[in-house]
């Protein structure tokens, strides 16, 4: 089988309104550090906001998942990026998070000490579609089938978070929120 590469410049390629929202932030953001903050925090404050979305986009597209022969690799845009051999990952899923903006579709790996990671690239949503997700998941599955023992391949069980919705957490917090002010307003 050939090797696989699913690069972030070929998937993530911000649009005109996305550019633009941006910009109506940062200029959001820079009429209200001018007025608070002066010139100087001005300069700072839009300084440091472009320098984080620079490299926050830089990493975005210069991430990659790459599958061969050895394994999966996985760079996140600073790098080479980390192996995984096929003898350490034990199963192979697609993690789906459902949003206000739509739904999201991530293929992940499971390691055989339980952690998991993300494959870059290998991504469909909303803001960036990918007509090919299913077919390009089943290659990548079909590498994994290829390079490991069935007897290896098996799904782990559910942590925790992944039982938790945001709705549930963001309940829990609320509540816990609720009770620290409570017990602060009885105590002082």
């Amino acid at each position: 089988m050939n090797e696989l590469s699913f690069r972030g410049k070929d998937r993530y390629r911000p649009s005109w309104p996305q550019f633009s929202v941006l910009g109506l932030v940062l200029v959001a953001e820079g009429v209200f550090a001018f007025f608070r903050l002066g010139v100087v925090g001005f300069c700072w404050l839009f300084g440091l906001t472009a320098a984080l979305v620079g490299i926050g986009i830089s990493m975005a597209l210069r991430s990659r998942t790459t599958v061969g022969a050895v394994g999966i690799t996985i760079s996140r845009g600073l790098g080479r990026g980390r192996t995984y051999p096929w003898q350490k990952i034990q199963w192979i899923d697609v993690r789906e998070t459902k949003s206000q903006y739509g739904t999201s579709l991530t293929a992940r790996i499971t390691l055989t000490d339980g952690r998991r990671r993300s494959l870059p690239a290998l991504q469909h949503s909303t803001w960036y579609p990918d007509p090919d997700f299913q077919v390009d998941f089943q290659r990548v599955v079909n590498w994994w089938e290829l390079s490991t023992d069935p007897a290896a391949r098996f799904q782990p069980p559910k942590k925790l978070r992944n039982r938790l919705t945001p709705p549930v957490v963001g309940l829990i917090l609320g509540l816990l929120t609720v009770v620290v002010i409570a017990f602060g307003v009885l105590v002082g």
